[in-house]
């Protein structure tokens, strides 16, 4: 089985990430990073608040652990309205929806998590909601069954999805709101960090939060879990005030190195380097050597790789960049440029 789960510097949120709760921030002007997202928003609130109305409906979408239900919540703070939280595989059925919608008060926005793995019949539904702020439900099946309207009060859908592209046209098309999370710089990590460590009242120094920042792959969620540990193995350890020494230390421990690559990522990189030279090398092949399903080496592992030049997709397979091969403290073998050149060739017949 895979422990893709397990992985400290998973993106994704799992069980321990509870306690980050308590560090999120509750207002949008203690929100760090995502500048463009934040001024936007803070209009579009203001606006809203100013006539009375409903905010227009708004689709947050990026990669995961960058803060979309944070973000979320904090919209509905700021209108002071309500706050109601669903996902999209958890609404099956029309009878869900309409449990919810018709639950809701003036204005209340309604957060919609993974909403690309709406069910088609559920978007129909939504549709009507989302425009008229009314509701068509069937009632009764055969020749008894009729249609009845539900009119609802006006409220706000917010919908988060790390899977932008899946959604469909329609339900895209009626979201007035779209903005793009983009991962965070360093020193907005690091300051993201300070403050963490501040309200779990940890003596963290500067050059500390940037030790975990530099390794926390342009994601709070990474950086919050990060943070954590490393309090862990300072209280274990007795060391009062952590500094770069004692978070490097606590980081490695942890299997974290100084580019933010775990065991995996190494493993990874490792395997295509020592047992096909390099690469090019299939996906599948890939995924027989370690023992891991495709799609976790195509949307777990991978992408950080290319981000940090790691690694190259092409048409042949996956090869280990220059990059990489020093990364690993090996020499690139004399073809691994022969090859990139080649596959350059390849692109520029393609357009040709």
């Amino acid at each position: 089985m895979s422990d893709t789960v397990d992985r400290v510097v998973t993106p994704e949120f799992a069980d321990a990430d509870q306690p980050e709760s308590n560090i999120r921030p509750q207002t949008l002007s203690a929100f760090i990073g995502q500048k463009s997202v934040r001024e936007n928003l803070a209009v579009f609130i203001n606006a809203a608040k100013t006539r009375g109305e409903a905010l227009d409906h708004t689709l947050l979408f990026g990669p995961p652990g960058l803060g979309k239900t944070t973000l979320a919540q904090i919209v509905s703070r700021e209108l002071a309205v309500g706050f109601r939280a669903s996902s999209g595989p958890v609404i099956a059925k029309a009878g869900d929806l309409a449990a919810i919608l018709t639950n809701l008060q003036p204005n209340d926005v309604l957060f919609i998590d993974e909403i690309h793995r709406l069910n088609p019949a559920i978007e129909e539904v939504l549709y009507p909601a989302m425009e008229d702020f009314q509701l068509d439900l069937i009632i009764g099946e055969g020749p008894s069954a009729r249609s009845i309207r539900i009119d609802l009060p006006p409220f706000t859908l917010v919908g988060a999805t790390t899977r932008s592209g899946l959604i469909t046209t329609p339900l895209r098309e009626r979201f007035g709101i779209q903005l793009r999370m983009n991962f965070y710089e360093e020193t907005e990590l690091q300051e993201i960090i300070e403050r963490g460590a501040g309200l779990l009242g940890f003596d963290l120094t500067d050059d500390g939060a940037n030790e975990i920042a530099k390794r926390s792959r342009g994601t709070p969620r990474v950086s919050g879990r990060l943070l954590r540990r490393v309090r862990d193995f300072a209280l274990v350890d007795g060391v009062t005030k952590v500094n770069a020494k004692s978070a490097d230390a606590a980081l490695i421990k942890l299997g974290v190195d100084a580019k933010g690559l775990d065991t995996m990522d190494r493993r990874y990189l490792s395997i295509i380097a020592d047992h096909y030279d390099g690469g090019p090398v299939g996906v599948e092949t890939l995924a027989a050597a370690l023992a891991e399903q495709r799609d976790v080496l195509e949307e777990v592992i991978e992408p950080y790789l290319i981000q940090q030049g790691l690694l190259q997709r092409t048409p042949r397979g996956r090869i280990l960049t220059v990059q990489a091969w020093r990364y690993l403290g090996m020499e690139a073998p004399k073809d691994a440029a022969d090859q990139l050149e080649l596959l350059e060739t390849d692109k520029v017949s393609d357009h040709v």
